[in-house]
């Protein structure tokens, strides 16, 4: 495998994904149980009829089947097993009434942003490498205290959870999608994912709302200080996301089930890849917000109180490796490049709250 300037990664070509016995066996017998409902105007139907309906069905089951298996989202008795002792001291995962699943984060202080490439008699360097392409924006780095433990979202926010609380399916008829209880929802603009929240909150009888970019990279982060969360080996990404060369580039031009890819130190899923999320900040400058600080370390960071632009982090499965890094805030340091198809959030949960 070869990576470029850009970081773009040379992956292999997928293979055809084999047939979910189980799944096949499940669609079909869903299929066969509608039959005898229709049976009687089927029958009578034209021939073309009868020859096009089944082509369909046959084709849904395909297609429902070639997804694989493996779409529900990860238990939290298995995910509890897997988390920290310092997050099991701040609290028990739960899972909320609509299915979305919290986990615990505990209070502390990270750096946060990237460090500049320094010039040294003519020549870049940092301690370990030169700054990233389109990284301008995530400078200079700094000091983060996060005073308070929270809880957030194990996965992204998926359609049927939207669903469930919105009452509406804004991916649907729009291209760059596919379907699915457990697919992460895109097409979320900001305001919807805060209308989002604010019903959720009243719906659980507890402050629900979107994470500030501060508490969004202390969580992707997990105690690391690395280009991502599992560490500064690109190559590894494939395992835990789904981005430009494993999804996009493979015909899998959409945003997948959620919880598929392999978690973070602190059980979070896909916080690289599938779909942007939105944050409740204004985008805004990093050396603004240390000038405004009476001390070394940036306590609770809110961002500005106006902006053009909200931020949103992560990456998502039409972005490459670079924009998919912990600390990146852009795709290629875009502020206003937003496309709705892989725009989509995680809530946070305030801790021992209501609204």
């Amino acid at each position: 495998m070869n990576i470029d300037a850009n970081w773009n990664i040379d992956l292999p070509q997928k293979q055809d994904r084999p047939l979910c016995v189980a799944k096949v066996v499940k669609t079909f017998g869903s299929i066969l149980c509608g039959l005898p409902k229709l049976s009687n105007s089927f029958a009578t139907a034209s021939r073309p009829f009868r020859y096009f309906t089944t082509r369909a069905l046959l084709a849904g089951l395909l297609m429902s089947a070639a997804s694989g298996c493996g779409s529900s989202l990860p238990d939290l008795y298995s995910v509890k097993k897997q988390m920290s002792a310092e997050q099991l001291e701040v609290a028990e995962p739960v899972a909320n009434s609509v299915g979305i699943s919290l986990i615990p984060i505990p209070a502390g202080e990270f750096l946060m942003g990237t460090a500049e490439s320094k010039v040294v008699d003519g020549k870049k360097e940092t301690k370990k490498k030169e700054a990233p392409p389109g990284s301008e924006g995530e400078h200079p780095q700094h000091k983060v205290l996060i005073t308070k433990p929270f809880f957030i979202g194990m996965c992204e926010v998926t359609q049927g959870q939207y669903e469930k609380v919105m009452g509406e399916t804004p991916w649907k008829g729009q291209p760059l999608t596919t379907e699915g209880k457990n697919v992460a929802a895109s097409y979320i603009n900001w305001d919807n994912a805060v209308e989002f929240c604010s019903k959720l909150s009243k719906l659980e009888n507890a402050v629900y709302r979107l994470p500030t970019e501060a508490e969004w990279e202390y969580a992707c982060r997990s105690g690391t200080a690395t280009a991502f969360t599992f560490g500064d080996d690109v190559f590894l990404l494939d395992q835990y996301a789904w981005f430009d060369q494993n999804a996009y580039q493979q015909s899998e031009q959409y945003a997948h089930a959620a919880g598929q890819k392999l978690p973070n130190a602190w059980s979070l899923y896909d916080m690289h890849g599938n779909v942007y999320e939105w944050c409740s900040d204004f985008h805004g400058s990093y050396a603004d917000r240390i000038k405004q600080s009476e001390n070394d370390v940036v306590t609770d960071p809110q961002g500005p109180g106006k902006g053009r632009q909200h931020a949103w982090r992560g990456g998502g499965f039409a972005d490459n490796a670079v924009n998919l890094r912990s600390a990146s805030r852009n795709s290629y340091g875009r502020v206003g490049y937003r496309p709705e198809f892989v725009a989509g959030f995680r809530v946070i949960k305030e801790m021992d709250s209501t609204p």
